[in-house]
């Protein structure tokens, strides 16, 4: 459940190695999310990418924090942060942080990506579980918003309901294997009016959580943006919602229908 939450709300994701054809963010793009449980509201989270320098290697650091507020907050306190830093040449990260404080529960850990050592799979060093040789070309869980904007979403006019696309991320100090299904265009409500968006399911694993695989959903917008702008996912005891409540430093702006 916790997995599938964080990549959910952390997380929209999910294929590699396609041509880009434009570029849908620059360094300075932030967006605030709302979090919440039906109509209550739990927690907020910010997605943002801004310039830096990792090394005295200009990079671009793309991060996502959030938090519970309100009477969640004072049930189950949450201060969650993942970091990511990018090449911005390659589009692949260099270095990822997760930091994790739920409740009683606290997780540290760095991970170094390195693509150049092997010319057929990437080395990773965690500081937690050693060197790990994974998939080339590999991403974290915070470069695959960016890499799927990219290189996916700015070739949206060739998608076709049905269309399912994998990637393999470096997740929890583990290979995570991510799956996406297109569904289609949909308009949706989001603070400011409607935006027509592309629905993507993640295809989950039926049993203790999940009733179906399409129980959880993710818009993007359907402009020069690809913005992750909503996430909806079902579960047992009800319906969970992450809601775009405001955005800044985007590359076009918005149109509301």
């Amino acid at each position: 459940m916790k997995k599938t939450f964080i990549v959910a709300v952390i997380l929209f994701i999910i294929l590699a190695d396609l041509p880009a054809q434009k570029q849908p963010y620059m360094p300075g793009e932030k967006i605030n999310y709302l979090i919440r449980y039906g109509m209550v509201n739990g927690g907020v989270a910010t997605l943002e990418i801004k310039d830096s320098v990792l090394k005295g290697i200009p990079v671009w650091h793309a991060s996502i924090t959030g938090h519970t507020t309100g009477l969640a907050d004072a049930v189950y306190k949450v201060r969650d942060s993942y970091e990511s830093y990018i090449d911005p040449t390659t589009d692949l990260p260099l270095f990822s942080i997760r930091n994790i404080s739920e409740g009683k529960y606290r997780k540290y850990n760095e991970v170094s990506f390195d693509n150049t050592i092997r010319p057929d799979s990437a080395v990773l060093l965690s500081d937690l579980t050693g060197m790990h040789i994974a998939p080339k070309n590999i991403l974290d869980i915070i470069s695959c918003f960016y890499w799927f904007r990219k290189y996916h979403l700015a070739n949206s006019d060739t998608l076709v309901p049905g269309d399912t696309f994998t990637m393999t991320t470096w997740f929890t100090d583990e290979l995570y294997p991510v799956t996406l299904k297109y569904s289609g265009k949909e308009v949706v409500k989001i603070k400011g009016g409607k935006v027509l968006c592309y629905r993507f399911h993640p295809v989950t694993e039926v049993g203790r959580v999940f009733k179906s695989e399409n129980d959880m959903a993710m818009w993007f917008t359907a402009d020069e943006n690809f913005l992750p702008v909503k996430i909806r996912f079902d579960i047992f005891v009800g319906s969970f919602y992450v809601d775009m409540i405001s955005c800044e430093g985007l590359k076009v702006p918005l149109k509301f229908n």
